[in-house]
């Protein structure tokens, strides 16, 4: 049995839509995007430190998997890349008829099965980065073992959040907390 774990970039108001870039998800017409930029090289450091630097596998919406695949393949070698790059990852669609960011897999049938189906497996840490869709599906159905988060000292005001269409969750309890030097914090919080 694995644990699958959620690791997501939020604005203090519980925004996660769209941290890296303006043009990264403008539905519901965002304007905010790029809200994480400026702090980027802080929590870089701090992110590959406490959740990139062991094995993993990812799970990853549609989206998501497009965005890092139009980046991590052709990543410098470095520590982050070279674990993402081997690692398996499976992505939740229905659209995509081709993975091109090796290996990957595609998971379109029943998705909490299937997902119920990996954590029941054998294999490292699922970890789902970004895909706001597929983390509302996992709350629902309350299959999130751990939340890895990092809260940014910005309010967007509007846009996707983190716990926007949730069923009831179990309690967690925190398990470690860290703020960066820029004020951006992260709390781990585990089932």
């Amino acid at each position: 049995m694995r644990k699958l774990a959620i690791l997501t970039f939020l604005t203090m108001d519980g925004v996660m839509q769209s941290p890296s870039s303006p043009d990264e998800d403008r539905s519901g017409d965002f304007e905010g995007g790029g809200w994480a930029a400026p702090f980027w090289q802080d929590v870089m450091e701090q992110v590959q430190r406490e959740a990139m630097n062991e094995p993993y596998d990812m799970l990853f919406g549609r989206k998501t998997y497009q965005l890092f695949a139009g980046h991590w393949p052709e990543a410098e070698d470095s520590g982050p890349a070279r674990i993402m790059n081997r690692a398996r990852k499976f992505v939740a669609t229905r659209t995509m008829d081709e993975l091109t960011w090796s290996p990957s897999e595609k998971l379109s049938g029943d998705l909490v099965t299937e997902i119920t189906d990996l954590k029941a497996s054998n294999g490292p840490l699922l970890q789902v980065h970004g895909s706001w869709q597929l983390i509302q599906l996992l709350a629902m159905h309350n299959l999130i073992d751990e939340f890895r988060l990092w809260t940014f000292p910005v309010v967007a005001g509007s846009g996707k959040r983190l716990f926007q269409e949730t069923g009831s969750l179990s309690g967690f309890v925190l398990k470690k907390l860290e703020a960066t030097q820029s004020g951006v914090v992260m709390s781990i919080y585990d089932r």
